[in-house]
Formats: structure tokens, C-alpha cells, sequence
């Protein structure tokens, strides 16, 4: 019996070492696909593998029939390179696009995030020849693009991660009851703008933060509506 168990070890990890020098073969000897060819790998024959184009990346997603076959929640993004999607959640036929126009940084980045979620999951299966990648397989100058705005995201990201960890966050809580509260443990609630959210999604926001008594003459922070000034709670609408 020990030596069938060693031996079922054996084969699977004979298995698991020829699907790793396969996915090599594949990155390093991609397929290319046109349009046409996706698109008939959308899982409604069953004889093909499911395919889904991100960034001009195919993957095989076969193994996820029921989510990408027919009647599945992804499968509009099957046969397909709708990259757009991955952050728009249009999944409508203008939305179900690989173009990128007017997208900020930070959504780019996101879907650079979702590709290489998909190299770690599912089978790499070949580049899609179009926008991202011309008909010998090099990238095209708009992928370069993507990559450099993404790029650019990831960095603004981290940057304004590193200013807001100077100054924490008020706590919060909600109920249906009692509406929403924000408080500090150490400070006052103010509401702060987030200068960053501008390059990246080219809208403002603001965040909660707490500020020490001093700090609370910095140009930009706002009492919150019918909060006391040196309140350590307010009410939230």
C-alpha cells in the first residue's frame, strides 16, 4: 500500500511538473489569436477550451465553466478581451470593450492587477492580436502606454497610503437605528480632502481623519455638520 501512495505522489507531481514547463513553453512561445478565433472559444461549444482576453492576454478559463460558460455570471467576458469591464461594470456591448480611453490611473492599474490575477490562477494561452499586441506578438505602443500609466497609479497609490498613515483614520460605525457616527480615540474628526484621488481617478474625495487641537487651525479640514468643534464624536448623516 505505501508503495501505490508513493506512487500516486509520484504522478502528481510528475503532473504538476510538466503543467509548470508547459505554462513556460506557452510565455515563452505564446500563441497568437485573432479576434475571430476568441471569439468562437466563448464555452458554447463544449469541444473548445473557454477563453477571455485581458490587456491582449489570453487565458484558458475552462476550469471555471460554470462560472464562464453559458448562463455563468463571467461568462460576457468569454471569447472576448473586454478589459474595460474588469473595472467599469458595463457589461453591456459598449462596455464590453479593451479600450481603455479616459480611465484614471488607479483603474488601470486595476486591471494590470486582474491580468496577473489570472497568470497565478488559469492557464496562459497565447496574446490576442490588436490593440495590445501587433500580428508577431510584440506589444503595441498603447499596452506600453497602459503599463506606464498603470505604473504610475501604483505609485500615487502608495504615496498617498504613506501621507494618510501619518494621520489615522476616526473610527465609524452605522445602523439602520441610529445612522452613522464617526469618533477619535486621540483627536478631533475632521473631514479631510484627498488630494491624490484627483491624479488618480480625477475626482476629489475626503476621508475622516483625526487631528491633534493644534493641528486644527491646517487649511482644508472641515467640522462635520452640527458637530461641536472640539467634539471626539459627530453624528454622520
Amino acid at each position: 500500500m505505501a508503495l501505490g501512495v508513493r506512487l500516486l505522489l509520484g504522478l502528481a507531481l510528475l503532473a504538476a511538473l510538466i503543467g509548470v514547463l508547459l505554462q513556460l513553453y506557452r510565455l515563452r512561445n505564446p500563441r497568437l489569436w485573432t479576434p475571430e478565433e476568441l471569439s468562437a472559444n466563448n464555452g458554447t461549444d463544449e469541444a473548445l477550451p473557454i477563453l477571455l482576453g485581458i490587456l491582449g492576454s489570453v487565458f484558458d478559463v475552462t476550469k471555471g465553466r460554470s462560472h464562464y460558460g453559458p448562463g455563468g455570471g463571467y461568462h460576457h467576458f468569454s471569447g472576448r478581451d473586454a478589459s474595460r469591464a474588469f473595472v467599469s461594470g458595463n457589461f453591456t456591448g459598449d462596455g464590453l470593450t479593451d479600450s481603455l480611453q479616459g480611465l484614471s490611473s488607479m483603474e488601470v492599474n486595476s486591471i494590470v492587477d486582474w491580468r496577473k490575477l489570472y497568470f497565478e490562477k488559469y492557464t496562459f494561452s497565447g496574446k490576442l492580436v490588436g490593440r495590445f499586441y501587433d500580428s508577431q506578438g510584440n506589444p503595441t505602443k498603447y499596452l506600453k502606454g497602459v503599463e506606464m500609466k498603470a505604473k504610475r497609479g501604483a505609485q500615487l497609490l502608495e504615496k498617498q497610503k504613506s501621507e494618510e498613515d501619518k494621520i489615522p483614520n476616526c473610527n465609524s460605525k452605522w445602523s439602520q437605528a441610529e445612522g452613522g457616527e464617526v469618533w477619535c480615540e486621540a483627536g478631533y474628526p475632521r473631514l479631510v480632502r484627498r488630494p491624490g484621488d484627483i491624479a488618480l481617478t480625477g475626482q476629489v474625495s475626503q476621508r475622516c481623519a483625526c487631528f491633534q487641537e493644534e493641528e486644527l487651525g491646517r487649511q482644508g479640514l472641515v467640522v462635520y455638520e452640527g458637530c461641536d468643534y472640539l467634539s471626539t464624536s459627530c453624528k454622520v448623516k
